[in-house]
């Protein structure tokens, strides 16, 4: 990978929540490069750190100290308007419980983005070519409780890839689903990684998911325990 540029760096990250009188280290100085098109997934116990990392390269939250460089920006300069374009753009996400609007549409979910970035004329034709691309075209009109767990996941995939990000963040994207279904959304995020190019890490629990990122930190106390290279 070190013929591509890194599309995310961190360097020193460390998180500290203070609950009353008590301080959590959620992260204690966690260092790495994850570079264009790699597919990389964080593993560790609950606990770990794993989530507080994946919100702050999500830009959902700001690190206590360290530094992070988003395309070779560090996002400690970057102004609250200009953090929400990032995460508009240049960020997709996919969460273990999928966030949709329960009486919207799947067309109307996979808009969201595109409304909040302020496009207009579009939304629709960019709605359904990425509704198509999950395999979902006949499923456009439907609402979440009239789809099954593996269609309301790959709902919020259509939604994460509306804009065409660099980078897709999944947090636990299978945890909610059986194995085949599982198996499905994996299939699925990967082949985005292989056709489009895009950035792909995974928080997960699952072994099995993690071991179809070409590389998987550890983590364990805040701290990065071991990295491993999937062959």
């Amino acid at each position: 990978m070190t013929d591509k540029a890194p599309v995310i760096q961190v360097k020193g990250l460390t998180k500290v929540y203070e609950i009353g009188t008590i301080e959590v280290h959620a992260l204690r100085g966690v260092s790495f490069d994850i570079y264009e098109g790699e597919i990389v997934a964080i593993m560790g116990p609950s606990g770990s750190g794993k989530s507080t990392l994946m919100n702050m390269i999500g830009c959902l939250d700001s690190p206590s100290g360290g530094e992070y460089y988003l395309d070779g920006e560090l996002v400690s300069d970057l102004k609250d308007d200009d953090l929400a374009v990032v995460r508009n753009r240049k960020i997709g996400f996919v969460f273990q419980k999928y966030n949709l609007l329960p009486r919207a549409t799947a067309q109307f979910n996979v808009e969201l983005p595109l409304r909040y970035g302020g496009e207009n004329g579009s939304r629709k034709e960019k709605a359904l070519k990425a509704l198509e691309a999950v395999g979902l075209s006949d499923r456009v009109k439907h609402k979440p409780n009239e789809l099954s767990g593996g269609q309301q996941q790959r709902v919020a995939i259509a939604r994460a890839i509306v804009t065409e990000p660099a980078i897709i963040l999944a947090d636990e994207p299978t945890g909610n689903l059986d194995s085949k279904s599982g198996e499905e959304i994996m299939n699925l995020l990967v082949s985005m990684n292989r056709i489009y190019g895009t950035t792909l890490v995974i928080v997960t629990h699952d072994a099995k998911v993690a071991h179809q990122a070409q590389r998987v930190i550890h983590l364990l106390d805040g701290l990065i325990a071991s990295e491993e290279l999937v062959s």
